[in-house]
């Protein structure tokens, strides 16, 4: 993205009519030049509507990622805890960007990368996620571990769990997961947990903690999306949150849980985790690569594994994606 168009967005970012002939000075570009760069906000998936006679403006405003916004909103302690913030216009993936920082000078425990869009972002099983411009969240954070992989334990549910009550805090209420790291709504989902490890894993290591979360996707994504899909604006019934404010919840969580994981492990997550659990007591298909395996959801272990009641007894999964089963599936 060059400069010129995140002037551009600045200039349009407070919501209210510019003529083009106010934003071509600002920009010392032409009004057709102007036009151009209307047209690639609007390839971008930001909504620009043209005013006759007036001008154009984004309804609403965009309300970029601040740094100095998200710090605000951060107690003391959780301040301590944080290395730094990085705000990028566009990335292929914030995951991908502090994997490359430790691979070249090492991680910083606590330093978080967020971008307004994200080219190559990824879900689960290397699906893409789809990401429009300052609609979502794309957040990455880093975080090192001396005592190597086995201290990681459970870490994607209970980072699951850090998301579910930051959304609390923020009056967001009947955010589910689904083993190991999705967040629904009423069946939808909302978001996901990608975790990346890097280093020694039997010392010292770092894993990127991503969280992509939906805000206000746009309508024009649901064609792009091949799953039922919400965001908090639809959650919040159009009072669509804040994302500075919703980053600094996610932070008041997770930092503090970090800190302390290799103390605690999931262990003192656990019966949380079974508060939010979407697929409690319900028949699911668990598949991976090598197989399926049917049966009902009991729960999970103090290690995150997930817990099947199946024909021949219960059984426990460290891997696998759940989907549900339907109610004539469950009774054959």
């Amino acid at each position: 993205m060059n400069d010129s168009l995140l002037h551009l967005i600045s200039l349009l970012d407070d919501g209210e009519i510019h003529s083009g002939a106010e934003l071509g000075e600002a920009l010392g570009i032409s009004r057709a030049a102007v036009w151009k760069q209307l047209q690639q906000l609007q390839e971008m998936g930001v909504q620009v509507d043209s005013v006759k006679s007036k001008g154009y403006r984004i309804p609403g405003g965009l309300h970029l990622l601040s740094e100095q916004d998200i710090r605000r909103g951060l107690s003391p302690e959780v301040a301590r805890l944080l290395a730094g913030i990085d705000i990028f216009p566009s990335l292929p993936s914030t995951n991908g960007h502090l994997l490359a920082a430790i691979s070249q000078k090492g991680g910083e425990r606590g330093r978080v990368c967020l971008a307004e869009k994200q080219t190559a972002g990824r879900g689960r099983r290397g699906r893409t996620w789809h990401s429009p411009f300052a609609k979502n969240i794309y957040f990455s954070l880093v975080w090192r571990f001396d005592q190597g992989i086995a201290a990681m334990e459970g870490l994607s549910l209970a980072t699951g769990v850090c998301i579910c009550q930051a959304l609390e805090s923020l009056g967001i209420q009947g955010v589910k997961l689904k083993w190991p790291n999705d967040l629904l709504f009423q069946g939808a989902k909302l978001g996901g947990v990608l975790l990346e490890i890097a280093g020694d894993v039997s010392g010292e290591c770092y894993v990127v903690l991503g969280i992509g979360l939906n805000v206000d996707m746009p309508a024009v994504a649901k064609g792009d999306i091949d799953q039922a899909f919400t965001d908090l604006s639809s959650i919040a019934a159009g009072d669509q949150p804040n994302r500075n404010r919703v980053v600094g919840a996610l932070l008041e969580q997770l930092l503090p849980m970090l800190a302390k994981y290799h103390e605690k492990g999931f262990a003192v997550y656990r019966s949380v985790w079974e508060g939010f659990n979407a697929h409690y007591d319900q028949w699911v298909a668990l598949v991976s690569a090598q197989n399926r395996v049917e049966g009902k959801v009991l729960g999970v272990t103090d290690t995150g594994a997930l817990r099947l009641a199946c024909e021949n007894g219960e059984r426990t999964f460290v891997g696998g994606e759940v989907s549900l089963r339907s109610a004539v599936e469950a009774e054959r």
